[in-house]
């Protein structure tokens, strides 16, 4: 007998919040028309996935999956971080003094 893997979806957002342990808040943007006007409008919604290994940063581009409830919130996992945010050294090279 075959076995068949349920179909999950799969977002691709940006990390808002790392501060907490082993999870993420990754923000999705969408764009809509509006019915009678037609333009396009943004729409974002917050999802917060399991990051085992600690290893997003905020402003990183990654791809979420659907999984089973992990918590209360939480029913999203890390599938592959698509883009690095870049690291910005804020001290200069004498140290921060003027």
């Amino acid at each position: 007998m075959e076995e068949r893997k349920a179909h999950r979806k799969v977002r691709t957002g940006t990390v808002t919040s790392s501060k907490m342990e082993k999870t993420v808040v990754v923000r999705v943007t969408r764009y809509d028309t509006h019915p009678l006007y037609g333009k396009r409008i943004v729409k974002a919604s917050k999802y917060t996935a399991h990051d085992e290994a600690n290893e997003c940063r905020n402003g990183d581009l990654v791809t979420i999956g659907e999984t089973r409830p992990l918590s209360k919130t939480k029913r999203w996992t890390l599938l592959e971080i698509v883009r690095r945010a870049p690291v910005f050294d804020l001290v200069g090279e004498n140290g921060g003094e003027a």
